[in-house]
């Protein structure tokens, strides 16, 4: 029998069995991607897509809202003249229609022209083909083809089935019946005679006739039906559209909003007008060029160049080719192709490089890129007639990112403007340790600026990026090296440029930069602070302090003073022994550290007081952040600096206000000497005075 369990009582565990069953593994679930990630990307093919497939509505309604950008100028006219609205804005569309109208006819007219003269420019064309393969370029080609077909034909023959071995005829001794001679052939039957059929149709009828001849015209009579239409609206509700934009763009600052939107809409509509006047007086000189070499229907040729120049570096190519292969077909030789081809080269460059510059600035604000990209995409998207409107649209979404923060990206992707601060750039370029490409871009920033301002405003403000890496521990020993080499190859090349404006600038051009350090002129300054090593210019412990030491010595040379560039080795506690100051007149502790290192700069003013008594102490905290390095100037007990500055400009002011200082105390003294020979006692105490430079006037 087997053992009984009483009710109540839990069973014994078996050997081996915990006694507390094990929890199961919980999995965690994946995790779903952030709608941050997920949403900008659904939503762009969601509109490409809706692009893509409403082309046949879209398109229109792009060419109205271009189009009412070229209108509103002539529509605000209107209504300046006490015109109500509904009639400005039906004069204008009006007017529209009507230009269009009349360039379809005539694109019509001259269309049919040329398909008519064709065929006589036939014989031509026959006659110049045959003189080119008499020519040494035909020879030429013409080898080429023999030796691509005797190549081909080869390899033709190579693995044609006539080089195969032939197969032996079938054998005929197993089939004794077939040995017998054939019977001779029967008569050919009579073919048949054909019966002519004849199909009888109807002549059509009107509606049929109507409709062979609307159905071509049709969709783009609609198309431009869409267009007047969607414009006569957009025109008629300016305002609302407008409103309804500062909604979307964000109604929190609706100054801000407001004035962005309508300095947008003004740029927008005085681009595509003159533009447009650029491209239509193109056209019309282009015609008249034509008409004057000779060229058959150069009206044609004048609307489709101007058309064509909407289109970004290759519309004008384009526009050539057709012209110069009808004057090729028109003309026995060659005259004409070649007057055409002079006229185009002449023209394209003097409307785009000196016209455009002149009308509406330098560019349309898109980067190159952009304008290939946007011909390829809205080709790509809507044909033809997105290549026309490739770079408008563009130009449109490009305002719309300079002005909307949401659309910001797209003026990054697709704007002219620098995607880096010159920070940035400056900052990235000595990373990579690319010290030609910081050089260059140091000679830009140079045209319009001083060279302190750009140590100032551009160098020490990227060290201070680099200072954050280096705290952060994330740059390597390998890149400080490559920085420390970048900085001292800039700082070696600008050593021959003078401290000031390379060329004259506008104002707006000197507010961007810092002004010129304040202080006397060269001429002005002592003798003694002239002397080689009066400014002891000393770097701190960091993997940049000596750079900034030398920017500062570079800076302070250039204004007449004898500087002396000290590393931090010679200062440190083992060397300090055997430091020579010479005929220092003050020194400056620069240090780039974020914190201020108090510590260690206490430590080093104290080394140098007691190695220089009786000199001023400068400490330049270029970049530190931390209020407590405030103490380390003008503290009791002499272990701290005479004067704190906090940037290169405070600094060079403060040394040169110190020197200007020594040499108002030296002309008191030489005064007070030649009012009175008996007072030799206040005099030595006046020089002793003068020896003691004060602090300096920056700090």
């Amino acid at each position: 029998m087997g053992t009984r369990t009483p009710v109540g009582v839990e069973p014994a565990a078996r050997p081996g069995t915990p006694l507390i069953p094990p929890r199961p593994t919980r999995v965690a679930a994946a995790e779903t991607p952030r709608a941050a990630m997920a949403s900008p990307v659904v939503v762009g093919a969601t509109i490409i897509a809706a692009l893509y497939f409403g082309r046949e509505i879209f398109i229109p309604i792009a060419i109205a809202l271009l189009l009412s950008f070229v209108l509103t100028p002539l529509v605000n006219r209107l209504r300046r003249l006490r015109l109500p609205r509904l009639v400005a804005v039906g004069v204008s569309v009006l007017l529209t229609v009507g230009i269009v109208a009349s360039l379809a006819t005539l694109i019509g007219i001259q269309a049919a022209d040329l398909a008519g003269d064709v065929p006589r420019y036939r014989a031509t064309i026959e006659r110049k083909i045959n003189g080119l393969r008499d020519s040494p370029v035909g020879h030429v080609t013409e080898y080429v083809a023999n030796i691509g077909r005797a190549l081909h034909g080869g390899a033709k023959e190579a693995g044609s089935p006539e080089a195969q071995p032939a197969a032996p005829p079938p054998s005929t001794a197993s089939s004794p019946s077939t040995s017998t001679p054939s019977a001779a052939p029967e008569p050919a039957q009579a073919a048949p005679k054909p019966v002519l059929v004849e199909v009888a149709t109807t002549p059509p009828g009107s509606l049929e006739m109507l409709s062979t001849v609307l159905t071509p015209v049709m969709h783009p009579l609609a198309t431009v039906g869409i267009v007047f239409v969607v414009l006569l609206f957009v025109l008629m509700q300016r305002e609302d559209l407008r409103d309804r934009m500062i909604r979307l763009a964000g109604s929190s600052d609706l100054h801000r909003t407001t004035v962005a939107i309508d300095d947008a809409a003004k740029r927008l509509s005085r681009y595509f007008v003159v533009q447009l006047a650029l491209n239509a007086a193109f056209g019309v000189v282009i015609g008249i060029g034509l008409y004057l070499i000779g060229v058959p229907n150069p009206v044609l040729w004048a609307i489709f160049a101007a058309l064509m120049r909407f289109v970004p570096y290759l519309g004008a190519v384009l526009s050539a080719i057709l012209p110069m292969a009808l004057a090729a077909a028109v003309d026995p030789g060659w005259n004409m192709m070649i007057a055409v081809a002079i006229l185009f080269v002449v023209l394209e460059p003097l409307t785009g490089q000196v016209f455009e510059p002149i009308f509406y600035g330098q560019s349309t604000g898109l980067s190159p890129f952009a304008v290939l990209v946007s011909a390829l995409f809205w080709t790509w998207l809507w044909g033809p007639v997105g290549l026309l409107l490739s770079t408008p649209l563009t130009v449109c979404l490009v305002v719309l990112g300079r002005y909307v923060e949401h659309l910001e990206f797209l003026d990054v992707l697709f704007g002219d403007r620098p995607a880096l601060t010159p920070v940035q750039n400056f900052y990235q370029r000595i990373l990579a340790g690319d010290s030609e490409e910081v050089l260059g871009h140091a000679e830009l920033i140079l045209q319009q600026c001083s060279l302190s301002s750009y140590y100032d405003d551009v160098v020490l403000k990227a060290l201070e990026l680099a200072a954050r890496d280096a705290a952060r521990g994330v740059l390597t020993a390998q890149q400080k090296g490559a920085m420390r080499a970048a900085l001292t190859e800039l700082i070696a090349d600008l050593s021959d440029r003078s401290d000031a404006v390379a060329g004259a600038t506008g104002d707006g051009e000197e507010s961007a930069c810092s002004p010129l350090p304040m202080g006397p002129p060269a001429e002005a300054l002592p003798v003694a602070w002239t002397r080689e090593g009066a400014v002891l210019c000393v770097a701190g412990r960091g993997f940049l302090d000596e750079a900034a030491a030398a920017i500062l010595a570079q800076i302070l040379e250039k204004r007449g003073l004898g500087v002396r560039t000290v590393p931090f080795a010679e200062t440190a506690s083992v060397r300090i022994g055997r430091f020579e100051a010479g005929p220092a007149r003050i020194a400056c502790v620069v240090s780039l550290a974020l914190d201020g290192e108090p510590t260690h700069l206490r430590r080093l003013i104290r080394r140098l007081r007691g190695r220089v008594p009786g000199v001023p102490i400068l400490l330049g905290l270029w970049l530190a952040q931390d209020s407590g390095a405030n103490r380390l100037a003008g503290g009791p007990g002499g272990a701290e600096a005479d004067a704190q500055v906090g940037s290169l400009r405070e600094a060079v002011e403060a040394i040169l206000a110190a020197a200007q200082e020594d040499a108002t105390c030296a002309t008191a003294t030489d005064a007070s000497t030649d009012a009175s020979a008996d007072t030799s006692e206040g005099t030595s105490d006046a020089r002793g005075e003068a020896a003691r430079l004060p602090a300096p006037a920056g700090a």
